[in-house]
């Protein structure tokens, strides 16, 4: 079975979260523009507010619409041979709810097809975050993933149930305004 891609933009805009799979791990995602989906995945993660999360694109003309991308950016994402979250400083069209406590953004230009697909069906990047409670361990497979978060998704992508993760977690390499790179995550 795969994704209606067409349902699964409805359940988003409607406000809602789903649950699926990304270029690293398992992610709960929801529209960048609906806070209260953004407030219902801190609660079903239990996790502190000022605790920022990833958003996703789909591709660079989606990121050069909301962050300011450097040349470095673009090396980055290409020679990188694990996903890349790049944390952008200078902030074009974003919300202020979603953006780290210093006003910066950590962005990632998704290669999965379904993501992409979704993304681009939705107009605009989606945020992201592993499914799990804040402090305790990523699932590394689907049936490791807490009974709770599964009751409180409003959908769940049917890929990511036979989804094996590649990768526990993307870099994250943060670009200042001054040209300074800054390894957060190798």
């Amino acid at each position: 079975m795969s994704t209606d891609i067409a349902k699964v933009a409805e359940i988003l805009q409607d406000g809602g979260v789903i649950l699926t799979h990304t270029d690293t791990t398992f992610g709960l995602s929801c529209l960048v523009s609906n806070q209260a989906a953004i407030d219902k995945i801190f609660e079903i993660k239990q996790r502190p507010k000022n605790k920022s999360f990833i958003l996703l694109v789909d591709n660079p003309a989606r990121l050069q619409q909301v962050v300011e991308v450097p040349e470095l950016a673009w090396d980055l994402m290409d020679l990188s041979e694990k996903p890349v979250s790049i944390v952008y400083d200078k902030i074009l069209s974003l919300p202020k709810y979603v953006l780290a406590p210093d006003g910066s953004v950590a962005i990632r230009m998704v290669k999965d097809p379904v993501l992409q697909r979704i993304i681009g069906k939705v107009r605009e990047p989606l945020i992201s975050t592993s499914v799990n409670i804040s402090g305790e361990a990523a699932p590394e497979t689907f049936s490791q993933i807490n009974p709770e978060i599964l009751e409180k998704v409003d959908y769940i992508l049917p890929e990511a149930k036979d989804f094996v993760p590649k990768f526990t977690s993307s870099s994250i390499i943060k670009l200042g305004i001054d040209g300074q790179v800054k390894v957060i995550r190798a």
